[in-house]
């Protein structure tokens, strides 16, 4: 088979595209299941249409229908292959097999699989036995992909007893672009631009390209303007994204409960008891919309990082915060296109409770990648983390604790702490909590010999800071 290269439209998507290839081109016979997930607006359509264009093999993409409907269109897609006409299918194990009969090289894709799932709940265990020693999928050379956005869906196609449990030889999560990449692909050399334009469409490729027809900011003179004219805008498509992000997941009912609980989060209240206390609801009562967020990947659960059994719940998609904190009060204006009233008012907390946090995500995600030379160590789990102090009655919060891989039989290495301020000039006085609290640390058994004190800052620092604190600005984050 001849290489299969990646062409020059799809941007970045360099792991994604070789994992692809090692499975289409895997010599093995056994490797027959692939499972692509990820939200929507991340690029799967694009990036498993161009495999199939260089592979070679056949794409189908389910939508919302009935089982009759979906398997007369499948019909005369496959039968176009063939030359035309249509074939009549009476169930998913007869179009399944005349499939791979058509098609016997190549990867076929099935897209949208959640909505063939949906009518036909049978289909994964139709497709558990084509793969069977003696099933038809065994018959030829194709590879299967199953694609979907519907992360609670897709997860569970692996899980527990699931039919294709044990099934798939690949299991592909595509996520948004890093900041790094998305700065590029904005277009947008300007560090602080980036981070206040990623701080509100994140890493989604379609946001650029389709949601607002390739208008980037030019400047940060520009932002606000920018701003007014795309994501509050009521014209514009990503004005009501953030909305139709929720909607789509098939397990959310009470949308009220789940953009309540999403505005408690983007308020700053990330426990669960915080949650519930902003909502107005008992912990209990907010466990089922906590797991159904959580398996559709709008949520994530972050364990403090010295504090065992207490974890922080943030939201994964920065438009959905951005949405819960300055666009969902404000809608009413909003709507009647009253975005400049509306943004003027709401301008600093977009800047408290979106940017500020959105940063302090940012100079985690730069920790974990760091080299070994930067904390002494390769770093093993980046995380915020508290400290109490029981001496002045008050706790610490640590923006980026650096711990080295856990060894057995040794006290955890702390490789850095760090603090973070997008706005604020850093001082020595943001040093000496950190001192603080590795002496801290330090008689509660961890190992910080090697500790990096490190400062995060968007403003600058102060010249009283000392030598040995590492400083990160927005150039460092970002080279």
């Amino acid at each position: 088979m001849d290489p299969v290269i990646k062409p020059e439209y799809v941007f970045d998507r360099d792991e994604e595209w070789a994992a692809l290839v090692r499975f289409a081109t895997s010599p093995s016979a056994d490797v027959r299941l692939g499972i692509v997930s990820g939200r929507r607006r991340q690029g799967k359509t694009f990036l498993l249409d161009a495999l199939v264009q260089e592979a070679g093999g056949f794409y189908f993409t389910g939508l919302e229908e009935t089982e009759a409907e979906a398997l007369a269109r499948f019909g005369q897609r496959l039968a176009a292959r063939t030359g035309g006409g249509r074939y009549a299918f009476a169930n998913w194990d007869e179009a399944l097999e005349r499939l791979f009969a058509v098609v016997q090289e190549g990867i076929i894709v099935i897209d949208e699989f959640p909505y063939l799932t949906k009518a036909s709940p049978s289909l994964p265990s139709l497709i558990q036995h084509a793969l069977d020693p003696r099933g038809y999928i065994r018959r030829g050379n194709a590879r299967l992909l199953l694609c979907g956005s519907a992360m609670g869906v897709m997860g569970k196609l692996l899980a527990g007893n699931a039919p294709l449990r044990g099934r798939a030889s690949l299991e592909m999560v595509v996520k948004p672009l890093d900041y790094r990449a998305s700065a590029e692909f904005w277009g947008t050399d300007d560090p602080r631009l980036a981070v206040l334009v990623h701080s509100i469409v994140g890493g989604t490729p379609a946001y650029r390209r389709e949601f607002v027809a390739g208008d980037a900011p030019a400047s940060m003179d520009d932002f606000d303007a920018w701003v007014l004219r795309t994501v509050l805008n009521r014209q514009m498509p990503l004005f009501r994204e953030a909305r139709y992000l929720l909607a789509e997941e098939a397990d959310i009912r009470d949308m009220a409960l789940y953009h309540a609980v999403l505005g408690a989060i983007a308020a700053g209240n990330a426990t669960r008891g915080g949650i519930a206390n902003h909502i107005g609801r008992k912990s209990p009562d907010i466990g089922h919309p906590l797991a159904v967020l959580e398996d559709s990947h709008l949520i994530a659960r972050e364990a403090d990082a010295f504090r065992k059994g207490k974890s922080l719940f943030r939201i994964c998609e920065p438009l959905i915060v951005f949405y819960e904190a300055v666009m969902r009060s404000e809608w009413p204006r909003l709507e009647r296109g009253r975005s400049e009233a509306a943004w003027h008012d709401s301008r600093a907390r977009f800047l408290s409770q979106v940017v500020g946090p959105h940063f302090e995500g940012l100079c985690r995600e730069w920790a974990m990648l760091a080299e070994a030379e930067v904390f002494g160590d390769f770093p093993g789990e980046v995380a915020a983390g508290t400290v109490a102090d029981p001496v002045n009655r008050t706790q610490i919060e640590v923006d980026v604790a650096v711990l080295a891989p856990e060894e057995h039989g040794r006290p955890r290495r702390v490789l850095s702490l760090g603090e973070v301020k997008w706005d604020k000039v850093m001082t020595s006085g943001h040093v000496d909590r950190l001192r603080r609290a590795r002496d801290l640390l330090s008689a509660k058994g961890y190992d910080t010999r090697g500790t990096v004190l490190a400062c995060y800052s968007g403003a600058g620092f102060q010249e009283d800071i000392p030598r040995d604190v590492r400083l990160i600005g927005l150039e460092s984050l970002y080279s």
